[in-house]
């Protein structure tokens, strides 16, 4: 088998087969396929697509490239959870209590930030002594114990994808639907999960900006999860404007808390209460979603999803104090307003502005090995529909330094006000099974 031969193939919009595509993964990963090679697929691959076939077996070939982690000693149906990334969103730290409340184990391997949006492992070692590296013996104990542990991605976690990815990255070929949807499966199914929730993200804070590419996305994840013998659900949800309305790792924490004590933003919860009534119906404690979301609102409204977060907290090194606490967890020296320029309505706010402008102040990385800090972030006071007057603050500024003016004027320039009420934001377009 030669790749010329593979590349041709693939360029004159045949199919490949799952041999030819093992033979590219593996030859890939281990390095004995070049870069230019691959660089010339993956844009073969961009122009002329591929069959769902094609997607399923380049998906399990990326998953079998490095661990596969086995979960067989958890009893009960690993539910795991998805999001293709956004500004402000914390789902997986309110969603995984939850759960885990209802008695589905949630077993979680979690990525970094990169770039405008944030991640979970970030966030959560905001919590002083929080511990996001466990052996694989402590997590599977953490979670039969619990019901719940997260940790950060092994690093041999799908490493073809992981090269493949860096490849498309310089190629320009990073938009294209096979390429996404088997980078982010393959990773889920070598994180061992039975089932899987993905929560695709539409808006200017997301990846997909059309509701049709992100319905294209969902469906072909969740094709390759039922073809993989993954029970697999798609939630489209909207990522107009930031989820909730903190941003940063402290602040992130300190707002999930707020919603599962019943307190928070009501757009967060209403989205967090969906996501986790589909986990609930994967994980076969309900059988309609109706039944499943009252549930999960009893969970929260009972206190047992707080008191979980709590143990999941302590169980992982971490001050479960903060719960109750809040003031416990990193706070910025400096506290700075932003004010409305104008009378009237916010029409719009660019997620992707505020998520830069935070990683500016330092809450996210513009390159993978910046250091983070933990305490900085932002506040939006006012979101799409709100009205507001001038010399109003629309958004608070945590910071740790007193220069902020270049934060200050992308915050102005993401916030859009106008004259008229605008129409009430779509909080989720769609459900795919």
């Amino acid at each position: 088998m030669r790749m010329v031969d593979l590349i041709h193939k693939k360029r004159s919009g045949e199919m490949l087969s799952e041999q030819e595509i093992q033979f590219i993964v593996g030859g890939y990963t281990q390095g004995d396929i070049p870069d230019y090679q691959m660089s010339a697929l993956l844009m073969a691959i961009f122009f002329k697509g591929m069959t769902s076939e094609e997607i399923s077996a380049l998906t399990l070939a990326m998953a079998g490239s490095g661990e596969m982690v086995d979960l067989s000693e958890i009893a009960g149906i690993k539910v795991d959870k998805h999001s293709t990334g956004g500004v402000g969103d914390k789902i997986s730290l309110i969603v995984g209590p939850i759960v885990a409340s209802l008695g589905i184990p949630v077993a979680k391997m979690s990525g970094r930030g990169l770039g405008h949006t944030g991640g979970t492992v970030d966030k959560l070692e905001a919590i002083p002594g929080f511990q996001i590296e466990l052996t694989n013996e402590a997590f599977i104990q953490a979670v039969n114990t619990n019901k719940i542990a997260i940790v950060g991605q092994s690093g041999n976690l799908a490493p073809a994808d992981k090269k493949m990815y860096a490849l498309r990255d310089v190629t320009a070929t990073v938009d294209s639907i096979p390429l996404i949807a088997s980078s982010i499966m393959s990773k889920k199914i070598a994180s061992g999960a039975d089932a899987i929730v993905l929560d695709v993200k539409i808006g200017s804070g997301a990846f997909m900006k059309t509701v049709e590419d992100a319905r294209i996305l969902a469906r072909t994840m969740v094709d390759i999860g039922k073809k993989l013998n993954r029970n697999t659900i798609a939630i489209i949800t909207d990522m107009e404007q930031p989820l909730g309305r903190e941003i940063g790792n402290a602040n992130e924490i300190r707002e999930s808390i707020d919603v599962l004590r019943g307190t928070g933003d009501k757009e967060l919860t209403e989205v967090a209460i969906s996501v986790a009534a589909y986990m609930s119906l994967l994980g076969k404690v309900y059988d309609t979603f109706e039944k499943a979301q009252e549930g999960v609102r009893d969970i929260i409204v009972n206190g047992r999803a707080l008191e979980t977060f709590r143990r999941f907290i302590a169980s992982q090194g971490g001050d479960p104090n903060v719960v109750d606490h809040p003031e416990l967890l990193p706070t910025a020296l400096y506290q700075f307003e932003v004010l409305a320029i104008k009378d009237g309505f916010i029409n719009q706010i660019d997620a992707e502005q505020i998520g830069v402008a935070a990683m500016l102040l330092g809450a996210g990385r513009a390159k993978k090995e910046d250091k983070i800090d933990y305490a900085v972030g932002l506040t939006l006071n006012k979101k799409i529909g709100d009205a507001v007057q001038i010399g109003e603050s629309i958004c608070t500024i945590h910071a740790n330094r007193q220069q902020i003016s270049e934060v200050e004027t992308m915050i102005q320039a993401a916030y859009v006000i106008k004259n008229t009420e605008p129409a009430p934001v779509q909080l989720i377009y769609d459900v795919i099974v």
